[in-house]
């Protein structure tokens, strides 16, 4: 079923195999669908209905898991209908409440495909650099490994594809661009997006009390740091950390 809050903010109620039920507020992201999924993300995890066991927010989307054999899907989508209501016509991202500062070394081994991003977005390196760490960023999703983050979004000048071919290794801590989102790699990857940057923090540390650092609307801060001053925020001895820092806010 659909349903429509105001002119600015649809969304679609959709099954998902036999266990999920799937918001979905555009088929791909924009900046409205980004806010609308981390506002109802925000909204339904307020509730803390036990009915749902998962919330699994994407670009443009949000996946409710459920168990089946206890609860109805229509329960579940009565719950999704509820917290849109109350989420209201607004398609603005929530208020963050944690900020993460990072350090990023950029261009260089550090960042070897920074120029060619740059050309693309219009930019000297410098400039471009400077764009990114003055940029209002947020966690949008975590996936595709354990604790990464795709983080936005970046100015309209940095909707850019993805690479032709792919890159076949970019290292742990790399800081990977494209369609105007930073991808921060946890492990070494293969990647068809250009490398800007690399940072010691690592999103999934395992030896940490608290492995996943990052969490779907955080606030990101990037922190231009020089190559000389990158080797001594190694992972290794910081406790994956990098040199990160986290601000609470409010």
């Amino acid at each position: 079923m659909t349903g429509q809050k105001a002119s600015t903010l649809t969304h679609e109620i959709l099954p998902l195999g036999q266990d999920g039920v799937l918001v979905r507020f555009a088929r791909k992201p924009d900046p409205v669908a980004l806010g609308s999924a981390q506002r109802f993300r925000a909204m339904v995890a307020m509730q803390q209905n036990s009915e749902i066991l998962e919330v699994a927010p994407s670009l443009a989307s949000v996946l409710l898991r459920f168990d089946p054999a206890a609860t109805p899907r229509a329960r579940i989508e009565a719950i999704a209908e509820r917290a849109l209501a109350e989420m209201g016509p607004s398609a603005d991202h929530p208020v963050p409440t944690r900020c993460w500062h990072l350090p990023v070394a950029f261009g260089g081994e550090a960042g070897p495909q920074l120029a060619e991003a740059a050309a693309l977005a219009g930019l000297t390196q410098e400039a471009a650099v400077r764009q990114v760490a003055e940029a209002d960023l947020r966690v949008l999703a975590i996936g595709f490994a354990p604790g990464q983050p795709y983080i936005g979004l970046l100015p309209e000048n940095w909707n850019m594809p993805r690479l032709s071919q792919l890159t076949p290794k970019v290292p742990a801590g790399a800081l990977v661009i494209a369609v105007r989102q930073l991808v921060l790699f946890c492990n070494d990857s293969t990647t068809g997006w250009r490398q800007i940057g690399q940072t010691g923090f690592r999103p999934y540390w395992p030896q940490s009390q608290t492995p996943f650092r990052l969490e779907v609307g955080d606030a990101i801060r990037i922190e231009p740091i020089s190559l000389t001053d990158f080797p001594s925020l190694a992972p290794e001895s910081t406790d994956g950390l990098g040199g990160a820092r986290l601000e609470i806010l409010g």
